[in-house]
């Protein structure tokens, strides 16, 4: 990106460096300043992305001027970084101006924070932020000849309004990712605006970087939410899991002391402090790549790119070869007979030993599967070590571990049955009623969403070798979506439920969900006047999304519905509408008094 250059910026940042540990050794200090100065090169746009990311609703022109108050007190704590106002943290001073900035906090309901002080009010501006962007306006679109051009004129203000845009559709990603995706978006800008055919350079050059936003989006939100939900241990155990799984040969003692680091990058990261969440970052991935001989095989290359480049790289890369020599099984969890002693000495420790052991050893296992695992080891021996033969009980513990993941096995076999069976569109549809019935307090965009992502997720892994661990992964992360980040949503008893009780097994919960029959069911008529609105109105919308919306009515009015009975009044439904599409009063074909589709329908109520 073309960068302000901001000479004297680690002044204003000395606070924060100094509670993530100065370097002493001569490398750690050349990757500190080289870490600096990408921060300083990049100070507007981590300004955006925090303003745009704590208050969605600002407008750009709003945004702008934030940034310059954040540049002038910049330069006043260069000139004088005695002053008192200098000591905050970079994330303090943020939210500061915030607050400071006249009739800001009132028009977009956020005073409420500005009463606090400390972690209170960095936790409501956290909790502040909306996963579901349907309040902002449709993300805005330029013919390719008009992007060039304002690219043309002015590709500074282009970019900071692309940043904008992106960063507060996505409050949850972490300020490297966005980085990363306007360092791209701006390379492809300047290839695609000197070619012939723009259009189509702008489709192929958007399509990775929207996967790569969309994937590290919805990852990274389900990792916030385990860390503001469960806490750190759990946070703790989804990295021990996946970075074991990874790096099969590092030894614990040194995935101990990555993962402080990495603890420490998603406690600054999932908060929405920009410059603690770049360092951080950055620190992990030199301790990765400092560290590669013991570490990974896989990662050079990764290693030799550039800062924004090599975090995507070392995530994408393979897996490293599982060491020679490795049993599939660890005697000292399951045959020693000081296994309820090593536990009570050190629970976290030894069960985060477990958990390394077990990954390393199963790489073919999702994250959640090996948590799951993980939480069945735990209640196993909970019960054993209170026995007189403790290591009579634990010793037969892999059959719990073999039956846990059995059940979780057939499940994906029967999601990958149906992405066989069903089709795209019929799964779809399965999909929308299943998440309808579990939660009809959502909105129908949300829903539908839900179930688009749970046919990608089939989609991109039912036909792969490692099957299971993906689409468990992918489903998991969709849930993920539906419990959302904060602690404050709430949907319905039942789904609070699976949300809140147990992050492991929160996928079998939801497997076992019945219908909310704690909502309020719309009447009849508003069903059908529902239709007449939706169906024979001539409106500049997808027919798709009349479906969708016709669906969700339709399992909201019948909860207790059958496959069988969605699918049929569903088929003769649609026939109505387009037969109805002829006539000269369509309204008429869909009154109870005259469409048989609206007896089916009744008689349909009546047997529930």
């Amino acid at each position: 990106m073309r960068h302000l250059k901001l000479t004297g910026f680690i002044f204003f940042l000395l606070p924060l460096t100094e509670s993530l540990a100065l370097p002493t050794k001569p490398q750690d200090v050349d990757h500190f300043n080289a870490t600096q100065k990408f921060i300083d090169e990049n100070t507007t746009y981590l300004a955006i992305i925090a303003f745009s990311q704590y208050v969605q609703e600002a407008s750009f022109d709003e945004v702008e001027t934030l940034v310059k108050v954040m540049l002038d007190y910049r330069d006043r704590c260069w000139a004088d970084n005695t002053l008192p106002e200098c000591s905050k943290t970079a994330n303090d001073a943020i939210q500061d101006m915030l607050c400071d900035m006249e009739g800001l906090p009132q028009k977009h309901n956020f005073s409420h924070c500005c009463g606090k002080a400390g972690f209170p009010r960095r936790l409501c501006f956290f909790y502040n932020k909306k996963a579901n962007v349907g309040f902002l306006p449709p993300f805005p679109t330029l013919d390719p000849e008009e992007k060039c051009q304002a690219y043309k004129n002015n590709s500074e203000s282009f970019l900071h309004l692309y940043m904008y845009e992106v960063a507060r559709r996505n409050p949850f990603v972490f300020a490297p990712v966005l980085l990363a995706v306007a360092a791209w978006f701006e390379e492809a800008a300047t290839t695609c605006c000197e070619q012939q055919q723009k259009a189509t350079c702008f489709q192929a050059k958007a399509a990775p970087i929207t996967q790569y936003l969309k994937a590290s989006s919805s990852y990274q939100r389900n990792v916030c939410g385990a860390l503001i939900k469960f806490g750190p241990k759990v946070l703790n155990s989804i990295n021990v899991a996946v970075f074991s799984k990874k790096f099969p040969k590092i030894g614990f003692k040194d995935l101990t002391t990555l993962l402080e680091d990495v603890s420490s990058m998603y406690e600054g990261c999932c908060e929405g402090d920009v410059v603690h969440c770049i360092r951080s970052q950055s620190q992990v991935v030199n301790h990765i790549c400092s560290k590669q001989d013991s570490i990974s095989s896989k990662i050079k290359v990764c290693c030799e790119k550039k800062t924004l480049e090599r975090e995507a790289c070392i995530i994408n890369a393979n897996k490293d070869d599982r060491p020679e020599g490795l049993s599939l099984r660890e005697a000292k969890f399951t045959e020693s007979e000081n296994v309820c002693q090593e536990r009570d000495s050190d629970p976290d420790k030894f069960f985060a030993e477990f958990i390394y052991e077990y990954s390393r050893r199963h790489p073919d296992l999702s994250t959640p599967e090996l948590l799951r695992i993980t939480k069945v080891y735990m209640d196993f021996l909970e019960d054993c070590c209170s026995r007189e033969n403790p290591a009579g009980c634990y010793r037969h513990v892999e059959d719990k571990f073999n039956e846990t993941t059995q059940r979780s096995l057939a499940m994906v076999q029967q999601e990958c049955k149906q992405f066989q069976e069903l089709g795209k569109d019929t799964l779809q549809r399965h999909f929308l009623v299943k998440f309808t019935k579990a939660a009809p307090q959502l909105p129908m965009e949300e829903l539908v969403s839900l179930s688009k992502e749970m046919v990608a997720a089939l989609t991109t892994c039912c036909t792969l070798s490692d099957e299971f661990a993906c689409v468990d992964n992918l489903a998991d992360l969709v849930l993920g979506e539906l419990c959302g980040v904060n602690t404050n949503r709430t949907i319905n008893p039942a789904v609070d439920h699976c949300c809140k009780t147990d992050f492991a097994f929160r996928r079998h919960c939801f497997e076992h969900l019945k219908a909310d029959t704690t909502y309020e069911l719309p009447s009849v008529s508003a069903l059908v006047s529902a239709l007449h609105t939706d169906w024979c109105q001539p409106r500049k919308e997808d027919l798709q999304n009349k479906k969708h919306r016709f669906l969700v009515n339709l399992v909201k009015w019948m909860p207790g519905i059958t496959d069988e009975e969605w699918l049929c009044l569903f088929t003769k439904f649609t026939a109505a509408r387009e037969e109805c599409s002829e006539v000269q009063e369509p309204e008429s074909c869909f009154s109870p008094e005259s469409s048989k589709t609206g007896d089916e329908s009744q008689a349909t109520e009546k047997q529930r």
